[in-house]
This record gives C-alpha cells, sequence and structure tokens, in this order.
C-alpha cells in the first residue's frame, strides 16, 4: 500500500511489530496518545491520557499553551532529563573507581568497609561489624567488588538494565529504588547470614533493578519472556554458585519489586506519596532487620 504523503512512515521490526520512530532498534507496542508514532519507554511522557512523545510535548501540540507550559516527564512522574542515563553513568563510575582503591590499598580498605555480621578482624585486631554500630557498611558493601568478574557482570547488568529504567522512572525515582534495593538486599544478608562471613557487591540493587524493570515492561504490555528468563537464570546462578550472598539477591529482588509496583501504578493525584512512602516501606523494613539482627549479635 502507497503511504500517503506527509504521513509519517513507523519502523517495522524484525517481527513485525512497529519500532520507536526515535530509536529504530527498540520495539514497542505503545504509541503517541497525539501524533500516533510508535514510541519505547525512554521517550514515552505521561500524559492526562496514555502517554505523548518528546517531540509532541515540547511543541505543545494541540495544548493551546507554550511549549514550555508544561513539563515534561517520565511514565512514573520524573523530570524527563537531557541525559537520561547521568545517574546509572555516574553509579557506573563510583564503582569503578572504588574497585581501583580497592586493587590499589588492598584488604585493609575492603575489610574496613564490606559487610560484616560482627567478627574478631586480625588485621585490625579488633571485633568489627554492623551490630557493632557500623552501620555504614550497608551501604559501602554496595560500592566493592571481590574480583574482575564480579565487577564486570554487575557493572554490564547495571548498563543494561538501568539505562532504559532511568530513562522510565526519572533520575530521584531511580536512584531511591536502587537505594532502597540495595539496603534491603544488605539487610537481609545481615540477618541471615552468618556474622563472621563478610559480603559485597551491586548485586542487591541490581536485582531490584531486574525486579523494577519486570514490573514496567508488565505496565506497558512487553513480552515477558526476556526477563523471566534473565531473572531465573540469575536466580540459578545465585542458588548453585558458590560464594554467593544469595540473601542479598533475594531482599534486592524483593525492594525492587515493592518500590517498582509502586513507581510504575500509583495514581496520578497521589504518585509522590505512594512513590516514596513505598521506599519508606522498604527502609523500614531494613531497620527492622538490622535492629533484631544486632540485638541477636549482641
Amino acid at each position: 500500500m502507497d503511504q500517503a504523503p506527509g504521513s509519517p512512515k513507523e519502523p517495522q521490526g524484525a517481527s513485525g511489530v512497529p519500532s520507536c520512530y526515535r530509536h529504530p532498534d527498540r520495539e514497542t507496542g505503545i504509541t503517541c496518545t497525539r501524533c500516533e508514532r510508535p514510541i519505547c519507554p525512554e521517550c514515552m511522557i505521561s500524559a492526562s491520557v496514555g502517554f505523548q512523545c518528546p517531540e509532541c510535548v515540547r511543541g505543545g501540540s494541540g495544548t493551546g499553551h507554550a511549549p514550555t507550559a508544561n513539563q515534561p516527564r517520565t511514565v512514573a512522574g520524573g523530570t524527563v532529563a537531557a541525559d537520561p542515563r547521568l545517574v546509572t553513568k555516574i553509579l557506573v563510575g563510583l564503582n569503578l573507581a572504588l574497585f581501583l582503591v580497592q586493587l590499589t590499598v588492598g584488604d585493609s580498605f575492603t575489610d574496613r568497609f564490606d559487610l560484616l555480621g560482627r567478627a574478631f578482624v586480625p588485621e585490625f585486631g579488633t571485633v568489627e561489624g554492623i551490630a557493632e554500630g557500623q552501620w555504614y557498611r550497608l551501604v559501602t558493601a554496595m560500592f566493592l567488588h571481590s574480583s574482575y568478574m564480579h565487577i564486570a557482570f554487575n557493572m554490564l547488568s547495571l548498563w543494561w538494565i538501568g539505562g532504559p529504567l532511568e530513562a522510565a522512572l526519572g533520575r530521584v525515582r531511580y536512584l531511591a529504588l536502587y537505594a532502597a534495593s540495595g539496603l534491603a538486599g544488605g539487610a537481609l544478608t545481615y540477618l541471615l547470614a552468618e556474622p563472621n562471613q563478610p559480603s559485597l557487591g551491586a548485586s542487591g540493587a541490581i536485582f531490584g533493578l531486574f525486579g523494577a524493570t519486570a514490573i514496567l515492561m508488565r505496565r506497558l504490555n512487553y513480552d515477558m519472556r526476556p526477563v523471566i528468563a534473565l531473572l531465573a537464570i540469575n536466580m540459578a546462578i545465585t542458588i548453585w554458585w558458590p560464594n554467593i550472598a544469595w540473601q542479598a539477591h533475594v531482599g534486592g529482588l524483593a525492594g525492587g519489586l515493592i518500590v517498582g509496583y509502586a513507581m510504575v501504578h500509583a495514581p496520578r493525584e497521589r504518585r509522590s506519596l505512594i512513590q516514596y512512602g513505598s521506599c519508606a516501606l522498604v527502609l523500614l523494613a531494613t531497620v527492622v532487620m538490622v535492629i533484631v539482627r544486632t540485638a541477636e549479635l549482641t
């Protein structure tokens, strides 16, 4: 069929599913409610009805207002940023920088900041751990890694999953999701793992991103099979691969599912309250787990 003059041509993916007009390599089933061109999650801006593409929002298409009258918003209500991967880039850079410090300084640095319940550390000659009041280990352990393979796998996963998710949620919501998931994973590790077994890595936070991605894909009616398969593979590795803190993966995934669901499904009129309330709920559960475990160990 011939295309009418001036009508937008929709790119088609290999499977026949329309591709985003701004990112032809991304198949999508969502269209802009104004120009009706297909758009991917990175290009979707929440509107009063459905979603709009960045061009329609910037141009104020049919709104009767100036282009600056309405602030573009992501699917979750966040501000559309010029660089939708900025936070992900910073997180990757911070992890790589601290891994370089680990390689340079050695175990004395890693042992001071990894996740440790309570144990005597010969290098320091003292009893160390979260139970000794070193709660900061729940945060610092999220940015340390044990080997080249460990950090490579985590950073590739962070870049692949985190970038699109940051674009869909917005920077602040994405960072809140990352932090809540990582802390939930660390707290569950502290609660269930042996107190003298150190743990470290960004896996808890990354599993949270996996969970939130699954929620987002479900919300957008995307094919769930790829993300489910990826989750299944990672969970299998978690169970069967030695020396992996499965508690961090499970805790992070649970936190990501809770926060991700709130981020994507919160009604517009109470969006911020529900979204950040879910983060507070996960943080409260984290504090409770830490308090309970500390009481057991002291």
